[in-house]
């Protein structure tokens, strides 16, 4: 029976869909000044990069949760919740032994997304120099991301590359019909760079024949590693034609080829080649996202930028030096005490967030929430003027900072904690029934 949403989670869904408002509000606002303003074309980028990586991302997770099934049947998925590239690709062994034989046969390890390696992405892409182990864009399966991918330039250009993503199957999973393999893996060629289809965002644009790229990542491996065999699992999947993530068009005859690696013998390690560890979800959830990282900045900017703003501003400077006991003089110094107050309660809240605190992110969610609200309040009854100004920009922090919060690896990493604590108590209790004299001792 379908059971009843959790209230942390039905919180987590319902901020979700406020800060997918707030991002759109951001970007109508900003469209609105554009039209107002000679900085027109300018500001067309700001209001393309919310769009495209705030709204319309939401809209499809969203949506996506609705109607796309939440069980294996051949595809990935992307972070929006899009189907993603066709599963084409099986592997029997090891990490160290995949690894090896990727290795050998040419293919270098994408590194992972990082800020230094997505700005090494942008600088090579637009000046076309060689970057071998540029990162590729995370694609879910088993509800995780990729455990390692790796790519082959072509012609040292960036723009043009063969990879493959993999993931370590769950423990005694079993394909449908009952195969077992160790590792699935997903290949495709970028073709070019361009704008997705479904959320605008930038993008590699791959060729529809995948089924060219999974037989040309089996023919180098075996070219290399005689040792490798490999079965075929025939009408793995429905032959079919169908979309990726991007909107890329795809084909595939549904056959899923087997490489069986247990008989390789993996190379030493050396310093600079990290070992294939599978992960699971929860060293996914374990991981600090960056959201939180963005998020905890976000807010600090804020708080000082309205602090700094509220000094700044002349009638708030001549209330302050309004006669001592004025009501004018008055006001300022409530003004000043609540300003700090709130400032201090917000890098409170913020530090708590850092140590996974689960009621301080919500408290900081609703914080955020009230004063986007009131702000737009203000806007629509002519009390807030919003243009290009300290408003907006501090409307646009607070915006921003909301959406962090607001996204599911932030949720799910400040929920673990919880979920720790609670087992801790759990087996604490356990303990104490079974040797109550040990704890009455104690």
């Amino acid at each position: 029976m379908q059971q009843p949403l959790p209230r942390t989670t039905l919180f987590d869904r319902i901020t979700f869909l406020i800060g997918a408002v707030a991002a759109g509000w951001l970007a109508v606002i900003i469209s609105i000044q554009s039209v107002r303003s000679p900085w027109a074309l300018l500001l067309f980028i700001p209001v393309w990069a919310i769009t495209a990586y705030l709204v319309l991302p939401r809209l499809h997770k969203l949506l996506s949760d609705l109607y796309v099934p939440d069980y294996f049947f051949g595809r990935t998925r992307t972070g929006d919740g899009l189907l993603g590239d066709p599963v084409n690709l099986g592997v029997d062994g090891g990490g160290e032994q995949l690894d090896t034989v990727m290795r050998r046969a040419g293919w270098h390890r994408a590194d992972e997304i990082t800020l230094r390696s997505s700005w090494g992405i942008i600088v090579s892409t637009l000046t076309r120099k060689s970057y071998p182990t540029a990162p590729v864009s995370p694609l879910m399966l088993f509800g995780r991301r990729h455990d390692v991918a790796y790519q082959q330039e072509v012609a040292g250009n960036p723009k043009q590359r063969h990879h493959v993503r993999f993931w370590h199957c769950p423990p005694g999973w079993l394909l449908p019909g009952g195969a077992k393999t160790d590792w699935l893996g997903a290949g495709t060629y970028d073709t070019d760079v361009g704008l997705s289809l479904f959320t605008l965002q930038i993008t590699h644009k791959i060729d529809e024949n995948t089924d060219e790229e999974r037989d040309f990542v089996v023919a180098s491996v075996r070219d290399t590693a005689p040792e490798v065999s490999v079965r075929t699992l025939r009408d793995f999947t429905t032959g079919y034609h169908s979309r990726n993530g991007g909107g890329d068009r795809f084909i595939t005859d549904g056959h899923l080829p087997v490489l069986d690696v247990r008989a390789v013998t993996p190379d030493d390690e050396s310093p600079d080649r990290a070992p294939v560890v599978p992960q699971t979800a929860q060293d996914v959830v374990d991981r600090a996202p960056l959201s939180i990282a963005i998020a905890v900045l976000l807010i600090i900017a804020g708080a000082v930028i309205d602090l700094i703003a509220l000094f700044f501003d002349d009638e708030f400077r001549e209330l302050w030096h309004e006669a001592t006991g004025s009501i004018g003089h008055i006001a300022a110094i409530v003004v000043t005490v609540i300003g700090g107050i709130v400032m201090l309660a917000q890098l409170f809240l913020a530090w708590r967030l850092l140590k996974r605190g689960h009621r301080a992110r919500q408290l900081l969610i609703l914080l955020l929430a009230f004063t986007i609200f009131g702000t737009a309040v203000g806007y629509i009854q002519g009390l807030e003027a919003i243009g290009l100004n300290g408003t907006l920009f501090s409307a646009s922090l607070m915006c921003l900072a909301l959406l962090a919060l607001t996204s599911e690896p932030a949720a799910a990493w400040t929920k673990r904690r919880r979920h720790l604590r609670r087992r801790r108590r759990a087996n604490t209790d356990a303990t104490t029934e079974e040797h109550p004299a040990d704890a009455t001792d104690e």
